[in-house]
């Protein structure tokens, strides 16, 4: 269908209000995914031409913001296949990775450092924590992001959790937060 100018000047305008506010929020989420920000400026560049393109299939009123973190996810999952049959000429299972064992941290974080203990999971449970604890995005809506059931989207926040607390243990130390749990008077 072929669209008038006018028709053409409504859609940019409705695609400028509904999806460009969203970019930080997609480039951040993109930069810890893939710890490189040209490969994050490309995808989420990528992002928005297919926005752009299927913008008529977006239903105005819904979450823009979650539709949109829909596309990068696909386009960050594509980008991810394509690089690994690349480098070993095979098509892997990425949602399969294996949580690795927690690095040693050391005594005095940084917020670099801290984003850097982040990086070190594996990109499914980075996924789900950067959507669920940093974009706030429910576990619902992170489940139909990633493709994934919601229980799995609750297991993988659990476990990304657990392994950065105790990564982080000693700087919740230094603000003076305990790490371990106090004592309830009805369990003495």
């Amino acid at each position: 269908m072929t669209r008038t100018h006018e028709q053409l000047g409504q859609v940019l305008s409705d695609f400028e209000a509904e999806a460009v506010p969203h970019l930080n929020d997609l480039f951040r989420a993109s930069a810890r995914l893939l710890v490189d920000q040209t490969r994050a400026s490309d995808a989420v560049q990528e992002t928005y031409l297919v926005a752009w393109q299927t913008f008529d299939l977006y239903q105005r009123g819904t979450n823009c913001r979650a539709w949109l973190f829909g596309i990068l996810f696909n386009v960050i999952r594509h980008e991810k296949r394509r690089w690994l049959k690349w480098l070993t000429g095979a098509d892997e299972n990425f949602a399969e990775t294996q949580l690795v064992a927690p690095q040693p941290v050391p005594d005095n974080l940084t917020d670099r450092e801290i984003l850097a203990a982040l990086d070190q999971l594996p990109v499914q449970f980075r996924a789900v924590l950067l959507l669920v604890d940093v974009e706030e995005f429910t576990y619902q809506e992170a489940s139909e992001i990633l493709r994934v059931p919601i229980g799995t989207v609750m297991s993988r926040v659990s476990r990304a959790r657990k392994v950065l607390r105790v990564q982080l243990a000693h700087v919740a130390r230094a603000y003076g937060v305990s790490t371990v749990a106090p004592l309830r008077k009805d369990s003495l």
